[in-house]
């Protein structure tokens, strides 16, 4: 199996967990198949079952929504939707602090005071744009080797040191915002590695009252949006039946990219990983998708004379 599964996430799960959910569910579909092909063979004897997934851009297990996950070949891509512009709906609950900026966390500060409409919406321009953000303690990042969040878990208190990311768009949502409200819920268009806990926490700071994420929903990664992002209910019930019309092509994510139609001997060449002569009608130091009867051979760069291959594909 190559290509990517729009998963809808349920609270509760890891990403980690909901990945190994999904191999859990095509196994037993692979298993089948190997069964039926060779009938009576032992559940020890059947094929092996690896299957390569990976998922681009990790959710907390307390948000759900849009995982991206790339089977097989599309493992290749994988970056390709990371760095995809994201979209989420999110609550942030004022007065309060959280260690984690999310519900699960413990309460290290409160205020009594509640933010008004008109002050949320004043302190938006700040936070869209170009800014600079300071992860959670309790991330993923790598500080010394070490995860931030396993520092913060032991008391070590990470210093976070603040990066720039991007805010495309963000707007207060529904009427949660009046002065004597506890919560707001937002729509937010981000670039790659923006924290939605830093956010509200920052916002809540700038507002002088505390705040945190109390839910988190992905409803978009590029391409993929949640209007047609699968559970694992449906993908499991669909795997039965032997449908994959849930899987997605590894070209999905490159829309963006210049495809180029190769003959025989350039794709035989590509997939040999040596580079073909450029093509006038491309310019120099682009990005290529390269195809050869609707195929990803393999995505290439050009220079002034070639175009080299950075990744072939084995489709």
């Amino acid at each position: 199996m190559h290509g990517f599964i729009n998963l809808n996430k349920p609270l509760g799960l890891s990403s980690a967990q909901a990945v190994e959910r999904v191999k859990k569910i095509l196994r037993s579909s692979l298993r089948a198949e190997g069964e039926a092909i060779q009938p009576g063979l032992p559940r020890r004897s059947a094929p092996r079952n690896d299957i390569k997934i990976g998922h681009a851009g990790t959710l907390d297990p307390l948000a759900s929504g849009v995982l991206v996950l790339a089977l097989g070949e599309a493992t290749k891509l994988v970056n390709y939707a990371q760095d995809a512009q994201k979209a989420y709906e999110f609550t942030a609950t004022w007065g309060e602090a959280r260690d984690t900026d999310d519900a699960e966390g413990a309460v290290v500060a409160t205020s009594d005071k509640r933010p008004a409409q008109a002050e949320i919406e004043a302190i938006l321009p700040q936070f869209t744009g170009e800014i600079m953000q300071a992860p959670p303690a309790f991330s993923a990042i790598k500080m010394g080797g070490k995860r931030a969040y396993a520092m913060a878990r032991a008391g070590e208190a990470p210093e976070m040191q603040a990066r720039p990311v991007r805010v495309d768009r963000l707007q207060v949502t529904g009427d949660r915002g009046q002065k004597d409200s506890h919560a707001t819920s937002f729509f937010i268009e981000c670039g790659k590695g923006t924290y939605i806990r830093s956010l509200a926490r920052d916002m809540g700071q700038q507002l002088g009252v505390y705040g945190y994420v109390s839910m988190l929903r992905r409803v978009g990664v590029g391409k993929f949006g949640i209007s047609d992002a699968i559970s694992l209910d449906k993908l499991e019930e669909m795997v039965h039946k032997g449908d994959l019309g849930f899987l997605k092509p590894p070209q999905w994510v490159l829309d963006d990219i210049l495809a180029f139609t190769l003959n025989e001997a350039e794709a035989g060449m590509l997939k040999r990983g040596q580079a073909i002569e450029k093509h006038p009608a491309l310019a120099s130091d682009q990005i290529v998708a390269c195809v050869l009867g609707g195929t990803l051979i393999a995505v290439g760069r050009t220079d002034a004379r070639f175009l080299k291959p950075e990744r072939v594909f084995n489709l």
